[in-house]
């Protein structure tokens, strides 16, 4: 039987990750995922996740390949691409239809049929971006709520279907799925990042009670807000931790390299005050919780979600963070946890993403091995959609 094994790329601004995942059957039998190499490099030529120099970005994702390839002990030939950096948004639209069954019955034309209809609506939106997600996030049958799952087999007139649809910048994707090419590797599907994360960082509980999940890089802080197990949200900030190394270098009048070393607490002493080193941090998170707590208040769930939010990424170490998280938006906040199977050595959040998309990846039926490049993307996202789904 053949091995199947699905690799996740995460081209971050300063590093580049690689995560190389086979599925195993436990001591029960069941289906499993153990994590058989992993590769990392420094990031070039990216700036807030946007590529500047895509020969220097196809270097580091090389170099990741081949830090990866060393431990797996095969070579890596394809990989699913996570899709980050300041270019990420998301479109709301509503898309209506009437049934076009005589008997009433709602089916997947009628639901298809409002998704083009949303999309038709925000068409001048979608010049030069690209959908990478379309998510439904609300249904109603002759204006009436439907709960508990979607309205297929269901009898009415009007169906009328709220989404959001997960966008990024047709040229930042082709650009980075060109520098993973360049190196080698065929990109099977792309995943925004937030999402990619959020399949390891939170629990279903959190999902359904309700939830924001916090990823705070080097150059920006995306989200991705979960309500009833329904991603309501994606959303990226051109704002990260180098901002702290800014503030500090800045405040102190010292050099970056120093004030990156404060910042994550490897330097002190007499002549530097930490109490004003402190206020500097928890200035400028307070600066990132303010635009989460303001998008939560467009969105309609400010102080609303039970399972709080939860920080990750590599400036989540960065002071007191949780309390300032806590006060800023009046939710609970933790550090949040990523989930791996056993004997993993990984242990850091910032793994998250490439991790989470080899377990995407893992999901489907098919041989990862043999799909070629996009020709799997409406099944996929397909398959994504379904997971939110009851």
């Amino acid at each position: 039987m053949a091995r199947r094994i699905a690799t996740g790329i995460d081209i971050g601004t300063h590093q580049v990750k690689i995560v190389v995942t086979e599925e195993v059957h436990g001591p029960d039998g069941a289906r499993m995922p153990r994590i058989i190499a992993t590769g990392l490099a420094e990031s070039k030529g990216l700036r807030h996740g946007y590529v500047v120099n895509r020969t220097d970005v196809a270097e580091s994702i090389i170099a990741a390949k081949r830090e990866a390839e060393r431990g797996a002990g095969f070579p890596v030939k394809s990989a699913f691409l996570a899709i980050g950096g300041a270019s990420l948004d998301e479109l709301r639209a509503t898309g209506e239809t009437v049934i076009a069954r005589a008997d009433q019955e709602v089916t997947d034309m009628d639901l298809a049929a409002t998704e083009n209809a949303a999309r038709e609506t925000i068409a001048p939106a979608l010049i030069n971006r690209i959908v990478l997600h379309v998510i439904p996030v609300a249904y109603r049958l002759d204006g009436a709520p439907v709960l508990g799952g979607t309205p297929r087999g269901m009898k009415g007139t009007r169906l009328s279907v709220d989404y959001v649809f997960v966008t990024a910048l047709s040229q930042h994707v082709e650009a980075l799925v060109g520098a993973v090419e360049d190196a080698d590797i065929e990109v099977v599907d792309k995943m925004a990042s937030p999402l990619a994360g959020s399949n390891v960082l939170l629990t279903k509980d959190q999902k359904m009670k309700g939830c924001v999940l916090a990823n705070i890089g080097a150059e920006t802080v995306s989200i991705v807000v979960f309500d009833y197990g329904i991603p309501l949200s994606v959303k990226m900030f051109s704002i990260g931790s180098t901002s702290i190394t800014d503030d500090i270098a800045l405040g102190l009048r010292i050099p970056l390299d120093e004030a990156e070393r404060l910042k994550l607490g490897k330097l002190g002493g007499a002549m530097y005050p930490r109490k004003k080193i402190e206020e500097i941090i928890a200035a400028r998170l307070s600066a990132m919780f303010d635009l989460i707590d303001k998008h939560l208040k467009v969105i309609g769930r400010r102080g609303l979600l039970p399972a709080g939010i939860a920080l990750s990424g590599g400036g989540a170490g960065a002071g007191s963070i949780s309390d300032i998280a806590r006060h800023s938006l009046a939710l609970p906040a933790r550090i949040a946890e990523l989930r791996l199977p056993p004997d993993t050595k990984l242990r850091d959040s910032t793994w998250a993403v490439a991790y989470g998309l080899t377990l995407w990846g893992l999901t489907g039926e098919t041989d990862i091995e043999r799909k070629g490049a996009f020709a799997s993307l409406g099944h996929t996202l397909r398959r994504f959609v379904r997971q939110f789904l009851p």
